[in-house]
């Protein structure tokens, strides 16, 4: 019984790390630019479809996922530097309708074209092999997971205290007249974020195919997880992202082997709305 609930922990922290990336994809691009990126969940697709592709091209997961993950982000600098461009030009409330309408319009655009030309499902091999501990049989999937969102963890953290770029991050999310002031380019800024966050999505979404097939509509399902995460975690607050994807990751785990997929699904939507009933300082 105890090596079954370190199986869950274990599952449930691996599928909460990977909703926390989501999440902040979600948060650094809205809480910079008031932007929600509906987009994210086609950028983890991109991600996904392309690591498999390359696959039979270079050696390794890895060096295929690298690959993959540097096409999204050039994929995401193309698109700030034309359409994206013209939604940062707003302000205000006419820049958070305006963000919705063109991501989601864009959205559905590409998701259509996946739909069209890679309409197969895609499920990728860790390559790592299982281990016990303590009786409890963890999937090497769930390790390469953990171990590679922690890493990611470990640098975006690095980037927002310990560099010039990130630290004029931060100014902008918080205040960005005030950055403006302070003699920050608050849209060179937006722009390497808005990329920044294309590439945790794509990676995101590589870790996500390790225990889950993806499809194109797969990308509609990864975008609104992405949104509760980061809702629930506050949308101005990386930390609080972070820890609201794990949780809500483990409550999922827990509720599939308890419930099954579908009341798992209910379950963790109903932990969002109970977060957001008795903590409303959340999303402040």
């Amino acid at each position: 019984m105890v090596a079954e609930w370190i199986e869950l922990f274990v599952d449930g922290l691996a599928r909460g790390m990977i909703l926390s990336l989501f999440g902040l994809g979600i948060t650094l691009v809205f809480g910079l630019g008031e932007i929600l990126n509906l987009l994210l969940g086609v950028f983890a697709v991109v991600g996904v479809i392309g690591s498999s592709l390359l696959l039979g091209v270079v050696p390794g997961l890895a060096v295929a996922a690298l690959i993959a993950v540097s096409l999204v982000a050039l994929f995401a600098l193309a698109l700030d530097r034309t359409v994206i461009s013209v939604v940062y030009r707003a302000k205000g409330e006419d820049r958070v309708m305006l963000g919705i309408f063109v991501t989601l319009g864009l959205s559905l655009f590409f998701e259509g074209l996946l739909f069209i030309y890679a309409p197969g499902s895609v499920f990728l091999d860790s390559g790592v092999p299982s281990v016990t501990v303590a009786g409890a049989n963890l999937t090497g999937s769930s390790i390469l997971v953990i171990t590679a969102a922690a890493v990611l963890f470990g640098l975006i953290y690095y980037f927002f205290n310990n560099t010039f770029l990130g630290i004029g991050t931060r100014t902008v999310i918080q205040d960005e007249t005030g950055a403006v002031l302070c003699g920050i380019d608050t849209r060179r800024v937006q722009r390497i974020v808005f990329v920044l966050s294309a590439a945790i999505a794509g990676i995101a979404g590589v870790l996500y195919a390790l225990d889950a097939e993806v499809t194109p509509a797969s990308s509609f399902t990864l975008t609104t997880f992405a949104i509760m995460v980061s809702i629930v975690g506050g949308v101005n607050s990386i930390s609080g992202t972070v820890v609201a994807g794990i949780v809500l990751g483990i409550i999922m785990t827990v509720a599939g082997a308890l419930f099954g997929s579908y009341l798992a699904s209910v379950t963790l939507f109903a932990a969002a709305i109970a977060v957001l009933i008795y903590k409303p300082e959340q999303i402040s």
